[in-house]
């Protein structure tokens, strides 16, 4: 659409119209009644109402898109080879409700709290540089000498407010958020390690390592050592992705 051309027609038809206005007040102007003073009054009102839309429209109409400037510099800090092997998947809902209550000058109370609703994947698998084994060639087989327990390797959070609360000398600061964002995602990994993640790794590592082997003829030998270190989960993230929301 030409908006300049619309433009133009529009000012001149509003210029006509003001015209017209004034021409009218004039002759208006000329009786002493009261019912055309009360009319006098009306145009008044109604050319000053119009020329706000007026000029709200022609803004509206000769607004330009707005610029964008962004800029973004990426350092990489540190690479690394690893082989580490997700092999258990779970998705937590946490409810974490966060209350703080200090008291100004020692004895007036003041609280914040709020109602957090965290979702989070997380993801646990293996290190396979703190494998040991054992070749045996003659009998086809591999024996497990050590076998590290399972790792929580990422976790991605997405954390939404709820009846957030807080009053005018005690609000919310970005540590505050920071703090509560921390001790929430704390209780979803705790959460992870006590849940069946730790065993669904487990038996999925067993089942991985029995297929590589018997594709060349090899079968495990020993495979209980993967069972045995299930509860002793660690957290050591290999890539952690957080998204942060508010919803009052």
């Amino acid at each position: 659409m030409n908006f300049k051309k619309y433009k133009i027609i529009f000012w001149a038809l509003g210029i006509a119209i003001v015209g017209f206005l004034v021409f009218f007040l004039y002759q208006m102007t000329q009786s002493e009644s009261i019912n055309s003073m009360m009319t006098l009054l009306m145009l008044l009102l109604g050319l000053i109402l119009g020329g706000i839309i007026a000029f709200l429209a022609s803004n509206k109409w000769s607004s330009s898109p707005p610029v964008i400037t962004e800029s973004s510099h990426t350092i990489a800090e540190s690479m690394r080879k690893v082989f580490k092997v997700v092999s258990a998947e779970g998705h937590f809902n946490e409810i974490y409700n966060y209350e703080e209550t200090t008291k100004l000058f020692n004895f007036i109370p003041s609280k914040k709290k709020a109602l957090v609703i965290i979702q989070a994947k997380v993801l646990v698998g293996y290190d396979f540089e703190k494998f040991k084994w054992e070749v045996d060639e003659q009998k086809r087989s591999v024996k497990l000498l050590n076998f590290p327990a399972p790792e929580i390797l990422s976790t991605e959070t997405d954390y939404k407010y709820y009846n957030i609360e807080e009053q005018f000398f005690n609000l919310f600061s970005k540590d505050d958020l920071a703090k509560i964002q921390q001790n929430g995602k704390q209780q979803v990994i705790e959460a992870a390690k006590k849940s069946h993640l730790p065993e669904v790794a487990a038996e999925q590592m067993r089942t991985l390592l029995t297929e590589l082997l018997s594709g060349k003829n090899f079968f495990l030998e020993n495979a209980n050592v993967i069972s045995e270190t299930k509860n002793q989960i660690q957290y050591t993230p290999l890539n952690i992705k957080e998204v942060s929301s508010t919803k009052i």
